[in-house]
Order: structure tokens, then C-alpha cells, then sequence
């Protein structure tokens, strides 16, 4: 199986292919330059491992959350390129990206959302798959959903930007952090490859971003009362 995956949810801009678990990664960091750099990556990436897209399987991407408009990249991109090649998508969520990567079984994966706020998900490893302890969502970091149990691990921007707050949220139940952790294709290689394989790909129409909040910025008034 092949599977080509992509990410842009972050400053950083990167593209995956998982050849039956052996996988060629790129990651740049983008700043705001995703649109020009990604497909540029991808054409790369598929020449140097001489692989043609329409030999891919599916197209993973990073869905979010994230970026409001990194998101919106990594889905058009993801759709454009499935359409042409006919091939299915999968989207998948930055936050269990994150998770993946940490290489721990229980993970609190937090990313800075701007405005005082966290994206937010918490996710166990059991038998190799990973269940969902706490759903994805937007929140204040004094206001992160609680875990049970102890020997979590927490990974992501969000615990660089409001460490003191989680650390107190969950006191006695962190083994430890990764703040500079960020969600990049080769994982959402790996997540994207097991749903592929589990026939859970969709049609590249139904390939939607994941947005937590509908407001992507403060007013004048707003800020200046923060």
C-alpha cells in the first residue's frame, strides 16, 4: 500500500509517502508560505522515491485543528489532487497526530489556539489503536477537560504557551512534556495507512477541514480588554 499524506496545520509544511510501512518524509518550516511550497514538496517527494500519484492508494491530510488557513490548504490540496488521480482521502485529526508521534500510551495533546485558548484531545494506546479519552475541542487551559488516572504525557504548543495553567489542571498525573512537539505528515502518514487499510477512505468531496472555533479573530475592543 502507498499512501501519500500532507500537513500545513502549523508554520511548519510537510509531505509524506508510506510505502508498506517504510516511509519518505519533507518538512520545511513555512511560516505563511504553505500555498507555494506544498505542491512543490509533493512533486519532489513522488520523483525522488519514483512513485506517479495515480500509483498511491489514498491521500491522508492533516484536518486540523489548527491554522484556520493551514487547514483550508491541506484539504483543498488534498481534494484537487485526489480528484485528479481518483483516489480516496482521508482526514485526520492533528491532535491524535500528535499523540502518535509522542510515542506514549496515554497523551494529553494540546496546540495554542490564539485568544487564551487550547485545542484539546487526550487519547489512550490499546492494543495498538488509539481510543479517544477526550474528544477534541476549544477550550481555556485552566479549563482542559480532566483525565482519570495518572502517567499521562503531554505534547504540543499549547503546553509551551500555557504549561503553568496545564500543569495545575493536572497536577500529579503528568510523567512529562514535549511543548515543541507539532502535528507533521509522517504521522499522519501512519494514522491515514490504518484507515486506508481498514477501507474507512472517502470520497475526496466529503474531505473536510476540522474547525473548533468559528471565530479566527479579535476585534479592536476585544483585544484591547484582554
Amino acid at each position: 500500500m502507498r499512501v501519500l499524506a500532507l500537513d500545513t496545520s502549523t508554520e511548519y509544511c510537510s509531505v509524506a509517502l508510506w510505502q508498506d510501512g517504510v516511509i519518505v518524509e519533507r518538512c520545511e518550516l513555512a511560516g505563511q508560505k504553505h500555498s507555494e511550497m506544498l505542491i512543490a514538496m509533493i512533486d519532489a517527494l513522488l520523483k525522488d522515491t519514483g512513485v506517479k500519484l495515480n500509483q498511491c492508494d489514498g491521500i491522508a491530510f492533516g484536518k486540523g485543528p489548527g491554522s484556520f488557513t493551514g487547514v483550508r490548504i491541506a484539504c483543498g490540496a488534498a481534494q484537487g489532487l485526489a480528484f485528479g488521480a481518483n483516489l480516496p482521502v482521508a482526514g485526520m485529526c492533528t491532535l491524535q497526530a500528535l499523540a502518535e508521534a509522542s510515542g506514549k500510551s496515554r497523551v494529553i495533546a494540546a496546540l495554542d489556539a490564539r485568544m487564551g485558548e487550547i485545542y484539546h484531545a487526550a487519547y489512550q494506546k490499546q492494543n495498538n489503536v488509539w481510543a479517544t479519552e477526550s474528544e477534541p475541542c476549544l477550550c481555556k487551559p485552566q479549563d482542559a477537560p480532566p483525565v482519570s488516572g495518572k502517567d499521562w504525557f503531554g505534547v504540543g504548543s499549547g503546553f509551551a504557551m500555557y504549561g503553568e495553567a496545564l500543569n495545575a489542571r493536572y497536577a500529579g498525573q503528568l510523567i512529562g512534556v514535549n511543548g515543541a512537539a507539532v502535528p507533521q505528515a509522517l504521522t499522519i502518514a501512519i494514522l491515514g495507512a490504518a484507515q486506508f487499510a481498514l477501507g474507512h477512505g472517502v470520497d475526496a468531496a466529503e474531505a473536510l477541514p476540522l474547525y473548533l472555533r468559528d471565530k479566527v479573530a479579535l476585534k479592536t475592543s476585544e483585544r484591547a480588554k484582554a
